[in-house]
């Protein structure tokens, strides 16, 4: 279907629709327009810089906890998941996140405990409203160590 229609300021705005074989239906509008564009800088880079275990009780030994210490760049993040998945980073063991606060500068040391010894793949995601960026590391925990 076409349709034509003028305003005021004499442009006019064609509209037609066609059908599609994939079954959608797309829209073509030709005139002018005018819309307002905010750009906003968004997490440009995030990186993991450091991994260091928590010396642990005997007490408290089933649980290995490891401090990931995380800077980014651009815009502050508002939250940060981790995923914690097997040594290929296919299969996802546990994601937590977080809601977090970051003031001056991008630098937050995140906790994560690991259950049993082993080689995980980790992922780091730090966002905020329009927009995120992740870090990975391959993560070996044996016991109260990790490398």
């Amino acid at each position: 279907t076409t349709g034509a229609s003028s305003n005021s300021d004499s442009s006019t705005t064609v509209e037609s629709m066609e059908d599609n074989p994939d079954g959608g239906c797309h829209i073509y509008r030709d005139g002018y327009y005018r819309t307002g564009i905010s750009i906003v800088e968004g997490i440009l880079e995030v990186n993991i810089i450091q991994m260091t275990s928590i010396q642990m009780t005997e007490s408290q030994a089933e649980n290995s906890l490891v401090d990931f210490v995380v800077t980014c760049q651009g815009s502050l993040p508002t939250d940060v998941c981790i995923v914690v998945s097997d040594p290929t980073c296919q299969v996802s063991k546990s994601v937590v996140c977080d809601p977090i606060t970051v003031t001056d500068e991008c630098l937050l040391t995140v906790r994560r405990a690991f259950e049993e010894p082993g080689t995980y793949c980790i992922n780091i995601t730090l966002g905020d409203d329009t927009s995120q960026a992740l870090a990975s590391a391959l993560i070996s925990v044996n016991g109260g160590e990790s490398t």
